[in-house]
């Protein structure tokens, strides 16, 4: 850790932590549900723990986008974050809000808006965050040095802020709320998080490989310059079905098929310059996520999303399982592992410690990545019967779902395997270690005394 005010990353990544273990936890619990209906039923309705489950998602994610920017800006700009008072207080405002919105879903406060179920002066203090963090970081670099690196993480993090405010925005017209409703859930995800995306990778690279940062910036502009060229008019893949114009089916499916290029074009990216660089690097774990953030984001948004972005596919596939397949894989291979690698990477700076409990973390690696594919494979083929027999055959939604219920009991093991992974990367990162400098001057120091 080269900057004091980098210390205040570590509390934004201990909070992300916190609200990951939420979603993991609800997540678990929705997928008992799907096989045993009636758990919790009273206590605990089925849309509230879906909503607990996708809401802390996104505020644990953004969370650690919020710590990446505070960790990798200073060592980017060559100086300290402009106010770290100010994140911290941006950290207790969003991890207050958080926590509200919890409690409040379990008692029936929120709106009806998916994924914008957040009361409004939650939607506010969440404004009121986001000018807090931009304010800070913008400073940060507009003081300092500036790289193409911050250049892009900031376009992505004010893209997020800019497009929140259509929260706000909410016309009676059900097609026209839905127009807008997309501009914030598609690009942000498949838009403005790409560019924080592709920036954090290329950090890490620059990091851990050692290769030319001008050779990474050439990169790095050209994944931006396809994820904006595909992402902005792949908007359209969602307004198919909703009452929009007809040319949106032509658009959509056009500039969606487009969107595999990017994913793809980081996958090259980053092997490319493991491949060139260093291959040394002494956090193995941080190095296997950088990478396995690339595959896993090609397949899961790359692959996935392409299997059922054609307007003629989509006309089957829409709002079945396969929908909920591309969800899971392309949420943890972007931006989960995007969150998880640069932990990884930073932890040991951030405690003064060398990289510790490589192994623990691997492993988590391995059997959370193999997890997450069981999980995308059982509800793929899920999808693929629930859309012969519902949609070909005309079978009733209920007992198609009866139909597809073993694929749920294997989502579900699957999703137990998740949160064993998960807690092994959490003692991996946060739990003791030992100062092996230490431990190693005693053994010194005991093996030159003399024997009595």
């Amino acid at each position: 850790m080269k900057y004091a005010s980098q210390r205040v990353a570590y509390w934004y990544f201990v909070c992300a932590m916190i609200l990951f273990g939420v979603q993991i936890a609800a997540g678990a619990l929705a997928g008992t549900v799907y096989v045993l209906p009636n758990t919790l039923s009273e206590l605990m309705p089925f849309n509230i723990i879906r909503m607990i489950h996708t809401n802390a998602l996104i505020v644990w994610l953004l969370m650690g986008f919020f710590g990446c920017a505070y960790y990798l800006v200073p060592e980017e700009a060559e100086r300290d974050i402009e106010s770290p008072l100010l994140a911290y207080i941006q950290l207790g405002l969003l991890m207050f809000g958080a926590l509200a919105a919890v409690i409040g879903y379990t008692q029936g406060i929120h709106e009806g808006r998916e994924f914008l179920e957040q009361p409004l002066w939650i939607k506010i203090a969440i404004v009121v965050v986001a000018l807090i963090f931009l304010y800070n970081v913008s400073m940060t670099v507009l003081k300092g040095r500036r790289t193409a690196v911050t250049s892009v993480l900031l376009l992505g993090l004010w893209g997020i802020a800019v497009f929140w405010l259509f929260a706000f925005y909410a016309p009676g017209n059900l097609s026209l709320d839905k127009v807008y409703w997309w501009y914030i859930v598609h690009l942000w995800v498949e838009g403005v998080w790409e560019l924080v995306m592709a920036s954090v990778l290329a950090f890490l690279l620059i990091k851990m490989t050692g290769v030319d940062r001008e050779v990474i910036e050439k990169w790095l502009y050209s994944i931006v310059g396809l994820a904006l060229f595909s992402g902005l008019l792949g908007t359209g893949h969602h307004y198919y079905w909703i009452g929009a114009p007809g040319y949106w089916q032509w658009v959509g499916s056009i500039f969606s098929a487009l969107e595999i290029a990017p994913f793809f074009a980081m996958v090259i990216f980053a092997f490319s310059m493991v491949f060139k660089g260093r291959k040394d690097h002494p956090n193995r774990a941080a190095m296997l996520w950088s990478l396995g953030c690339t595959v896993g984001a090609f397949f899961g948004a790359g692959v996935w999303g392409f299997l059922h972005t054609l307007s003629f596919v989509n006309y089957y596939t829409h709002g079945t399982q396969v929908t909920a397949a591309h969800g899971h894989l392309a949420f943890y291979g972007a931006y989960v592992m995007l969150n998880l690698a640069l932990i990884s990477y930073a932890m040991p700076y951030l405690r003064g410690k060398a990289p510790y409990h490589q192994t623990l973390n691997i492993i988590s690696f391995w059997i959370m990545s193999g997890a997450m594919m069981v999980m995308t494979f059982a509800l793929t083929f899920a999808g693929a019967v629930q859309v012969h027999l519902q949609r070909v055959m005309g079978m009733s939604y209920m007992d198609v779902q009866d139909e597809i219920a073993p694929f749920y009991w294997v989502r579900l093991g699957s999703g137990v395997l998740v949160l064993i992974a998960a807690l092994m990367f959490l003692w991996s990162v946060f739990g003791p270690v030992r100062d092996r400098r230490v431990a190693a001057q005693r053994k010194a120091q005991t093996a030159v005394q003399p024997a009595e």
